[in-house]
């Protein structure tokens, strides 16, 4: 499923315009990437929660030449799915 298909269902499924879906999903995606570049969690009960993290730095390997390379430390979103989520992926009833 893309961006549009997801808009498109949920434009039906609230009986609002695409737009106003588009709308919507932009302005929730938007505001997820800002708290999680702030260092804020973003917890969605049921579904999940949408952290940053801390990566150490490391050493890397070239896979054509075979060369040593640093890699440096860096931050990355990350995402835990939820009880209610990894249950409907399983395709197993939420206790």
């Amino acid at each position: 499923m893309n961006k549009a298909e997801l808009i498109e269902i949920a434009a039906k499924e609230a009986d609002i315009s695409k737009a106003a879906a588009g709308k919507a999903l932009d302005s929730v995606i938007n505001a997820i990437v800002k708290a999680v570049s702030k260092g804020d969690n973003v917890t969605l009960v049921g579904f999940g929660t949408f952290k940053s993290a801390k990566r150490a730095a490391r050493v890397g390997k070239n896979p054509q030449t075979g060369a040593s390379l640093k890699i440096p430390a860096t931050t990355v979103p990350k995402f835990s799915a939820g009880a209610g989520f990894k249950a409907a992926v399983s395709g197993k009833k939420k206790k």
